[in-house]
């Protein structure tokens, strides 16, 4: 499976749970952040072709008051010195029964990114590792690459338009869209 073909890529939007970092679950302690292998590498990657990078994650870990906003942000910060660095941070403090615009699969984060990165959101990818994230994705009006973990149910990868088997694939085949479209 393939991005679209009549569309550029011009940014990516990473999850970050069992995207970016080894998934702990609601993790708000910076010394349990431990990059998903080749995580570094595929940032390294995209930025080095010029692409802005962000992040859009879901953190009900605050709503549900196991971890403030600052530890959120140190934890943040931590995957950003150890994958990083990115472009925008974009976060969702929301449990799903708040019903907030900006919690995956709604658009509200990706539409945050595009806007805080200046890049239109149809240029832009979302990589992510659950349906949330490319419905997330597909709601904003962006194209969206999942990469299946253990964790992700079937429905999801049948229902994903592309598929990638690691983060660095995710990367190259978007990359392909940047090289193949750029003057």
């Amino acid at each position: 499976m393939a991005l679209s073909v009549d569309r550029v890529v011009g940014g990516l939007l990473f999850d970050r749970d069992d995207t970016l970092i080894i998934d702990v679950p609601y993790n708000a302690d910076p010394h349990r952040v431990v990059p998903v292998p080749g995580a570094r590498r595929a940032v390294e990657r995209a930025r080095a072709a010029g692409l802005p990078v962000g992040v859009v994650t879901n953190q009900s870990v605050i709503a549900r008051g196991g971890a403030t906003r600052a530890e959120v942000d140190a934890t943040n910060a931590r995957v950003d010195e150890l994958v990083g660095p990115f472009d925008v941070w974009c976060v969702c403090p929301h449990g799903p029964e708040d019903d907030c615009p900006c919690r995956k699969p709604r658009p509200g984060l990706v539409l945050e990114a595009s806007e805080r990165l200046g890049v239109p959101v149809a240029v832009l990818v979302v990589i992510g590792d659950i349906g949330a994230d490319v419905g997330a994705a597909a709601a904003a009006g962006a194209q969206a690459i999942l990469v299946p973990t253990p964790r992700t149910r079937r429905e999801e990868i049948d229902a994903a338009e592309t598929v990638a088997d690691t983060i660095e694939e995710a990367v190259a085949l978007a990359l392909q869209r940047v090289a193949t479209t750029r003057p």
